[in-house]
């Protein structure tokens, strides 16, 4: 599980990237970045379960 808790780990750094960001776009963008870090994570991990039940 390490590789989803990395990806989780990157999604935040991206917010505070996001937050730290004085140019609009650049925030939007690293919003977006964050949003598909967790949905990349929760997809991994949803992978992960079906495996285990095989």
């Amino acid at each position: 599980m390490g590789a989803v808790k990395d990806i989780r780990k990157q999604a935040e750094v991206a917010e505070k990237a996001a937050a730290r960001a004085a140019d609009a776009f650049v925030a939007n963008q690293m919003k977006n970045l964050a949003e598909a870090f967790r949905a990349q994570a929760e997809t991994m991990k949803k992978n992960k379960k079906k495996k285990k039940k095989k």
